[in-house]
């Protein structure tokens, strides 16, 4: 069983095309998937799930998107944070969190304090993320610990990039998730998922529930894990 799996979540915007409905209705119902597939990751025994909600190049979409995808985070977080505390989940979030408006910062931030305390599983949300940022940031402050001679330049090790990421305590996805029939990364996890198996499904998120995940684990059980050497089994 992967111990960390991470998840694109694409599909939402043409799963309410094909019905006629607004785009912020397949938001919706692809919030009902994210429930759907904690609940299965949590029985599964997956104690990292890692979802790519909010790209850093999601803000160039329609202001109206935007705001009802913001108001959505806020609303779901309002009524699942009994969920995440009894359940044992911790929240953490990782992007630029300081583009996100207040009250939902405000909000992420409570229930990331209260989730802390007591957990067994945690849930990571990416939102106004980008991994070319993530790892330009890690660059920037290796840089500056160079320049005030704190760090040795020749002692920079791909441990040393990994420790200035935004979460070096969580380990590496071994298995990443993308819907909706997409072959790309979409600057999502570049470094994190250097190892990882992808698995890609043309199932539309929204209609991603616990089946299709299941799915997901059982294609990952049946592959043989190299990472550059050879399968002995």
């Amino acid at each position: 069983m992967p111990e960390h799996v991470a998840i694109i979540m694409d599909g939402n915007g043409r799963w309410a095309k094909q019905r006629g409905l607004s785009r912020l209705k397949g938001h919706e119902e692809g919030a009902r998937s994210v429930l759907a597939v904690l609940k299965a990751a949590k029985k599964a025994g997956v104690r990292f799930l890692t979802l790519y909600a909010f790209s850093t190049e999601n803000w160039i979409r329609p202001k109206e998107e935007v705001d009802g995808l913001m108001n959505l985070l806020a609303l779901f977080i309002d009524r699942h944070r009994r969920e995440f505390l009894e359940n044992k989940i911790r929240l953490r979030v990782i992007g630029q969190i300081d583009r996100l408006p207040g009250g939902v910062q405000k909000k992420l931030a409570k229930l990331i304090d209260q989730s802390a305390k007591d957990y067994e599983y945690t849930l990571i949300v990416a939102l106004s993320y980008g991994s070319r940022a993530e790892i330009a940031a890690a660059a920037k402050a290796i840089a500056r610990k160079a320049a005030t001679g704190e760090l040795d330049p020749e002692t920079i090790t791909e441990e040393t990039v990994t420790q200035h990421l935004y979460l070096p305590d969580v380990p590496d996805p071994e298995l990443m998730i993308r819907t909706s029939g997409e072959l790309r990364l979409s600057n999502f996890l570049l470094w994190q998922l250097s190892y990882a198996e992808l698995y890609v499904t043309e199932v539309l998120w929204p209609d991603f529930r616990e089946d299709e995940f299941y799915q997901a684990l059982e294609a990952f059980n049946q592959r043989g894990r190299r990472f550059g050497g050879v399968v002995t089994h």
